[in-house]
């Protein structure tokens, strides 16, 4: 589902987590039987599981109360987390630890999953006639382990158009009709430089920044790479060789594209707080992320969504659902999974939270294709982000290393946008300097 641009982990942090991982994966210690766990669905013995998400996957009390129809003995808990980060440092701590701890099904971010796909015997394998062809393959293919096991369940993808406040765009002089909105920015052929140059144009006649965040900037050119840090053989590009990765440094960190920018950490408390302060006028705007600018927005309206994205299509995030191995009901948690990801399940999740489905048959649905949404000025959202789908023709390769070496320039990032407490040549050596200390 959803990823954070925000400083995920200090390097060292991420190192270690992964190294911890890795350690504990190659022990003597047996995580428990994954085919032997626990009640299934069908049985009389109540029990409890529980599900560890973060931000908004639109798993509602609701409709985590309807699995009790079908399964009158089992209770459904979620925990969520308030960033992504903080359910990854949770579920890697606790997998090195053994497992103890963690929640029956546990939700993943696809940037994580080439980390955990290295460590298969840590989650039960996912694999079932019931599931067969229920994705494409570009969604099962990185959750699947060299030896064939599928160790996560996708729920949503993540097709980026542009939402934008269109009473700002009123008074800056700027067009406010979605179709309209479209065209300025360039419409099928929309390059970031049209984005940026009428940016340009909104900034000098309004108090409000373009964009919220340069790291979301750099999050969606760098999803339109294939491949950005890794090569095709998974070798590492090294940084100061990756004219990818520096160009686009370059660009979210020139003095043009800052003069645009709110600066702020996407999920910070500023970040939030700056939408009832017309703090931005647009946002990269995966489908999922409708959910979140709905939540923040309380009180605000002007909120519309344009069926366009700067070069090309593109995709940010999308999440999947695993079921450690370890726990006490694995059999019946891998139930609840394959539940939580039918499409029918997916259509309520996007209705409740934007999450566009990743499950063909979902793709398909007439309460998907036909969907509009009411706070962003009843915008077709359905139609706008199924096109935005179609519009993606890169599928980035994200290695076991992605991760890392990600988190490498967007730290760097953050200290020229964000904090402001370094300039982009200082900042883009401390990106060098911290690549180097990776070994890799």
């Amino acid at each position: 589902m959803r990823k954070t641009t925000r400083k995920f982990l200090a390097v060292t942090a991420g190192v270690a987590s992964v190294a911890l991982l890795a350690t504990a994966c190659s022990g003597d210690e047996d995580p428990g039987d994954a085919t032997s766990g626990g009640a299934t669905g069908d049985s009389s013995k109540p029990i409890t599981l529980t599900v560890a998400t973060f931000n908004n996957f639109g798993y509602t009390d609701e409709l985590l109360a309807e699995y009790k129809k079908t399964h009158p003995n089992v209770t459904v808990k979620q925990t969520v987390a308030a960033k992504s980060e903080d359910a990854r440092t949770n579920l890697t701590t606790k997998l090195a630890a053994g497992g103890a701890g963690l929640a029956d099904v546990e939700a993943i971010e696809i940037d994580w999953l080439p980390e955990l796909v290295q460590s298969g015997d840590k989650f039960l394998d996912l694999n079932s006639d019931e599931v067969k062809d229920r994705w494409l393959e570009f969604k099962t293919k990185p959750a699947t382990t060299a030896d064939g096991k599928l160790i996560g369940y996708g729920t949503d993808v993540g097709p980026e158009a542009i939402c934008y406040r269109s009473d700002l765009f009123k008074a800056a002089g700027l067009p406010t009709d979605r179709a309209e909105v479209a065209e300025l920015l360039g419409g099928e052929n929309a390059t970031w430089d049209d984005y940026f140059k009428v940016g340009k144009t909104f900034a000098d006649k309004s108090d409000s920044a373009w964009f919220d965040s340069a790291g979301a900037i750099y999050q969606a050119l760098i999803n339109q790479q294939e491949f950005a840090y890794e090569n095709a053989d998974g070798s590492v590009v090294p940084l100061a060789d990756n004219t990818t990765a520096q160009e686009a440094y370059n660009t979210v960190t020139s003095d043009e594209v800052q003069a645009l920018s709110a600066h702020l950490g996407q999920w910070s408390e500023d970040w939030t707080a700056a939408f009832q302060k017309d703090g931005f006028a647009t946002m990269l705007c995966p489908a999922w992320m409708t959910g979140p600018i709905e939540q923040n927005s309380g009180g605000i309206t002007g909120w519309d969504v344009a069926d366009v994205f700067p070069g090309g299509g593109g995709n940010w995030g999308g999440s999947y659902l695993t079921v450690p191995a370890a726990g006490a009901n694995a059999e019946a948690a891998k139930e609840l999974a394959a539940w939580l990801t039918s499409p029918e399940i997916q259509i309520k999740a996007f209705e409740n939270a934007g999450t566009f489905p990743s499950q063909t048959e979902a793709l398909q649905d007439p309460a998907l294709t036909g969907a509009k949404n009411a706070f962003f000025n009843d915008a077709p959202v359905g139609e706008i982000f199924g096109n935005r789908y179609a519009a993606i023709k890169v599928t980035p390769f994200k290695g076991p290393n992605y991760f890392s070496v990600h988190t490498t320039v967007t730290d760097a990032i953050t200290k020229v946008d964000v904090e402001q407490s370094a300039d982009a040549q200082t900042a883009w050596q401390g990106a060098l300097d911290a690549f180097g200390a990776l070994g890799l």
